[in-house]
């Protein structure tokens, strides 16, 4: 049955900004529902991402709190996603790329736990690192990559936020990462050793998974993000989401067997993964790999 309710993912994303929206134009829910005629509890189960809203009901609470015609576009069409079984965001299309649901989903999330096999997660990517991987993209004008490298770095403060507490960051990233060299030997070093000052913070774990492993699930799975959220004041708690980018969009999903599969993978990375203190220790003689090279 909860099949046919289609993915939470838009739902909750949307249900965050018309919160946010009626709090900024200091709104109650009584207040909006007799401007709107609608019920308390249908606006509350819109808030709350349990039900869906149709495009004409969105539209009208973002004329009642005066969102921008570009914050309304994006929630219009956020809106016509809220019934999709499965969602696949393509940037632009409805949803404008500007509007960065990625970042909506970890500023609500309480732990993070990232595989990645190609690159440094972007919450620890240094500037210089972050700016070598957008270099490439010859589909961005300079402009672009300016404005998608900002975005990028924006990200790491929630890492640095006190209220709410910063998230919980575990990281298992490939040797393969540690070893391939992006923007240059400096670049590659300042990384290195930014990885290693983060690996030192309370909240964040990084574990190296060694190439002699082999061939292991999460090299099938490929990169991906688990989001876990605090319960907050519902009675059933907000159920996790695995994140999946490519060049083109964002795969969200949040169906129990998805769910099931991916905590396997990570289950098993987990197991293969050397401990911190390993991972710190590696790290660091590839750092002074890079220094000699």
């Amino acid at each position: 049955m909860a099949d046919d309710q289609g993915s939470t993912v838009p739902r909750r994303q949307l249900g965050r900004e018309l919160r946010q929206l009626r709090m900024e134009a200091r709104m109650t829910l009584d207040g909006v529902a007799a401007a709107l005629q609608c019920s308390r509890q249908k606006l509350w189960r819109i808030e709350s991402g349990i039900g869906a809203a149709r495009a004409p009901e969105v539209r009208g609470m973002c004329e009642l709190y005066r969102a921008t015609p570009e914050l309304t576009g994006a929630l219009v069409g956020l809106a016509g996603e809220t019934r999709a079984k499965g969602w696949w965001h393509r940037y632009g299309d409805p949803v404008p790329a500007w509007f960065d649901l990625h970042a909506g989903l970890q500023a609500a999330a309480c732990r993070l736990r990232e595989h990645h096999d190609t690159l440094v997660p972007g919450l620890l990517q240094t500037r210089r690192y972050a700016s070598a991987v957008c270099r490439p993209r010859p589909d961005l004008t300079a402009d672009e990559r300016d404005h998608l490298l900002e975005v990028r770095l924006r990200r790491r403060d929630l890492l640095l936020r006190r209220l709410p507490p910063a998230p919980r960051l575990e990281v298992i990233v490939s040797e393969a990462v540690l070893l391939r060299a992006v923007g240059g030997p400096a670049t590659m070093a300042d990384q290195l050793r930014h990885l290693i000052e983060a690996s030192r913070q309370p909240h964040i774990s990084v574990r190296v998974l060694p190439l002699a492993a082999g061939l292991h699930d999460g090299a099938v799975a490929g990169a991906f993000t688990l989001l876990d959220f605090p319960p907050g004041n519902r009675i059933d708690p907000e159920p996790p989401v695995v994140y999946h980018e490519s060049l083109t969009g964002a795969l969200y999903l949040d169906r129990p067997a998805e769910l099931a599969a991916y905590e396997q993978v990570w289950a098993s990375l987990d197991a293969l993964a050397l401990d911190s203190e390993q991972s710190r220790r590696l790290v660091e003689k590839i750092l002074v790999e890079v220094h000699r090279g």
